[in-house]
């Protein structure tokens, strides 16, 4: 496959074309989704040949960012996003709750550190905190972070000034997924558009947080539009410092709940790629982990993945428990990273 920049993909990602056709209401990607296609269809050991090479110039090979993920708000959310089972449109469930006090917050960051989390991800499911909302999160922030830990959260778009006060709490990072690709949008999420996550996103990054950003595979996308979600991320400016890539969690009472599942062979082929397009970004391993079995998530993590989400729930979705992750680490010689180098250059690597 010949592509910009294909002959230096075993030291950095793709070369920027800056020609990329636009799309209404949606910046200039940096990276055209032809480009990132081609590299969805190369022979998948060349594929994975290359995004692991790509990833130990970068990385620990050997090396899982870990993260735990508490839901600090659940349910009753306005918003209409076709996967979620905390929107107040759906029959999931999922009952809505208050704001979890400190307290239970704090327990449970002290116990995410014992089982060996080095980050605490705090999400509420709002369309976005209200002036009200925000002190409290604040707070939690402030303790979590005196516990040692790094802090992240996600808690819908955000008001001027509000990335302000998250950062001069001590927040580290804050999520906002764009889901998917930009034409693909209007099929799972109407209530808000796509240019209201990025200003989100520009938000956050104007104030020096770092950024959390990924998407959802296996919600009905063509691979086109897969790599148009690749493309939109690895164009953001500078890419996001951590990259969730979600399976679709098919939940019942959802309006995706009947979808046909991913092939496996594709996710794979889709950790590959966002690894060769964002070559120094963490890629995480996020929802739907609890449905692939151990094979699948080794040839995640050799395609390029070096984090995941630690413990039994993320928000109200199953995940393997840490028992089982902790066996799964030990079969494969893994072990957590006690920090994230997500700039740092391996020096002493070997490629092959």
């Amino acid at each position: 496959v010949n592509l910009p920049g294909a002959d230096r993909l075993t030291s950095g990602s793709p070369s920027p074309n800056l020609a990329c056709p636009s799309i209404p209401g949606v910046p200039l990607m940096a990276y055209c989704v032809a480009d990132v296609e081609a590299l969805f269809a190369l022979p998948f050991n060349d594929l994975l040949f290359k995004a692991h090479s790509l990833h130990r110039l970068h990385f620990d090979p050997n090396a899982v960012q870990v993260s735990t993920l508490l839901s600090i708000k659940t349910g009753g959310c306005s918003e209409d996003c076709g996967y979620c089972s905390q929107s107040a449109r759906y029959h999931t469930g999922v009952d809505s709750e208050g704001l979890l006090p400190l307290s239970e917050v704090l327990a449970s960051a002290r116990a995410a550190k014992a089982r060996g989390a080095t980050r605490f991800c705090m999400g509420a499911a709002w369309r976005g905190p209200k002036k009200k909302d925000l002190q409290p999160v604040l707070e939690m922030v402030r303790a979590v972070k005196a516990l040692g830990m790094e802090t992240c959260t996600t808690l819908g778009m955000l008001k001027a000034g509000q990335a302000e006060q998250l950062r001069d709490a001590g927040l580290d990072y804050y999520n906002h997924n764009l889901d998917t690709a930009p034409e693909y949008y209007g099929e799972v999420i109407s209530t808000h558009g796509y240019d209201d996550r990025l200003d989100t996103l520009g938000k956050v990054r104007a104030t020096g947080l770092k950024v959390c950003c990924g998407g959802i595979v296996g919600l009905g996308e063509s691979r086109s539009a897969r790599a148009g979600l690749i493309a939109q991320l690895a164009s953001l400016d500078p890419a996001p410092e951590s990259v969730p890539i979600n399976l679709l969690v098919r939940i019942p009472g959802t309006p995706l709940s009947e979808l046909p599942a991913l092939e496996p062979i594709e996710f794979v082929r889709t950790i590959a790629v966002a690894r060769l397009c964002m070559p120094t970004s963490m890629v995480r391993l996020s929802a739907g982990r609890q449905e692939m079995p151990d094979y699948l998530q080794a040839m995640c993590f050799f395609a390029g993945a070096n984090s995941i989400f630690y413990g039994d729930k993320l928000l109200t979705t199953p995940n393997p428990d840490t028992d089982k992750d902790r066996r799964l680490f030990a079969t494969l010689g893994l072990h957590p990273m006690a920090t994230e180098h997500a700039t740092t250059l391996k020096a002493n690597c070997a490629v092959l």
